[in-house]
């Protein structure tokens, strides 16, 4: 008997899934799909101190910051009144890889058990580490959610363009909300309609192409480093809308390239190491897919021409191997370098490399490539910000805005 809570069929009917808010245009279309399984799911939005607070009581100083966050927005939900802990389960994403990111379920189910032990924590993962639950991914529902990352991360590249140039305040999120209200319902219904891909894609490209935007130049600022800090607004400070309030145009690397890394990660290894198994020959299969469905994806956006296509995940592995061997796979290893020279090398050359507190991993391959980076693309300018309880918001935005004066300069 297991000493946590766990998650059964039952559950799926009478329990809401609370969902952390790392991605907010790809967890919405996401939510969607698990609801046409019959899942119940909420896309928690709380952001204030008492997260912070809550995740200080509750987890060890040591542990990263984005261990703290999501444990810490997780648990004010829980005290905050508005769930019964009696109808409520929490959902955590594992990667399975060496980053300790993937022991934080352990640290959360500790949390739980002292303060709502009825309540269930529920994995998201691809490599079967939680077996006692009913909470199950099948392989149908790993296509869609493949096709609701492509899109997302179209909608999100779009929308931080337009949103950047628009002279009518607003109407980029206007835009983004009503298709992803509409690719929400595809999901939902069941149907397969999202398989429509072309006609989708040029649709979003054409109907976020129509916004009346200003000629005005400005600074391009990238963001790179530790994935739901590069992502979240509640880890960053609403760092995406703080470069708009500057007059830059924010540029997110997509979500597909992290799936990508993961994927690739098996089967690099299997090559590294000599030792080729199931796992990495099914992940070599997966990869081959994302990569097919990214390059159909690259090509209508190349074909209609009004955005800056994403960038092909062959060219950033060939340019992590003029930096750092592609065996650095801790955290997000030589992904976080690939990303950096990909962005300077596209003409965004003023790059913020997000970096939580308690993320060694991502502290070595991101300032420790930086130098050689900067050497290869004197244009480069790239500044670590870190994110911790006692980093202030303050702080950080000075950081970022010395940073643009020189890009000014």
């Amino acid at each position: 008997m297991p000493e946590y809570a766990r998650f059964t069929e039952d559950m799926i009917k009478t329990h809401t899934i609370l969902v952390p808010d790392m991605l907010p245009v790809h967890f919405k279309l996401l939510i969607s799909i698990f609801e046409s399984k019959g899942y119940k799911m909420e896309l928690l939005q709380n952001d204030s101190r008492a997260v912070v607070d809550e995740g200080l009581k509750n987890v060890h100083n040591d542990a990263c910051y984005p261990a703290l966050l999501v444990i810490g927005q997780f648990m004010d939900a829980l005290n905050s009144g508005k769930y019964d802990p009696d109808k409520t389960a929490l959902l955590i994403t594992q990667t399975g890889g060496g980053c300790r990111a993937s022991n934080y379920i352990h640290l959360l189910r500790k949390a739980v058990a002292r303060n709502y032990p009825q309540v269930p924590v529920v994995s998201l993962n691809f490599s079967g580490l939680e077996k006692d639950s009913a909470f199950r991914i099948t392989a149908p529902m790993f296509l869609r959610m493949l096709y609701a990352v492509l899109y997302g991360d179209l909608l999100m590249t779009c929308y931080n363009k337009c949103r950047a140039y628009e002279i009518n305040p607003g109407e980029s999120q206007r835009v983004l909300a009503r298709w992803q209200a509409y690719l929400g319902d595809i999901f939902r219904s069941g149907s397969s309609g999202f398989l429509h891909t072309k006609k989708l894609y040029r649709q979003i490209l054409d109907e976020f192409a129509a916004i009346k935007l200003s000629g005005e130049k400005k600074i391009r600022v990238g963001i790179v480093g530790e994935i739901y800090v590069k992502y979240s607004p509640l880890a960053n400070n609403h760092l995406e809308d703080f470069l708009i309030s500057e007059g830059c145009e924010p540029v997110v690397p997509s979500l597909l390239e992290f799936v990508m890394y993961c994927a690739a990660g098996t089967f690099n290894d299997a090559k590294l190491y000599d030792h080729v198994t199931k796992s990495s020959i099914f992940n070599k299969i997966g990869y081959d897919l994302i990569y097919s469905k990214q390059k159909e994806l690259i090509k209508v956006m190349k074909e209609q021409g009004s955005f800056e296509p994403l960038h092909d995940f062959e060219h950033l592995r060939s340019l992590a191997d003029k930096y750092i061997n592609q065996g650095v796979v801790m955290g997000e290893g030589w992904l976080i370098p690939a990303e950096m020279a990909a962005l300077a090398k596209s003409g965004v050359d003023n790059i913020i490399c997000t970096q939580p507190f308690g993320c060694l991993p991502n502290h070595i391959v991101a300032k420790g490539m930086s130098r050689a980076i900067k050497e290869d693309n004197p244009n480069a300018n790239i500044v670590a910000i870190d994110y911790d309880p006692g980093a202030t918001r303050v702080n950080q935005e000075n950081r970022i805005k010395l940073m643009l004066a020189n890009a000014r300069r």
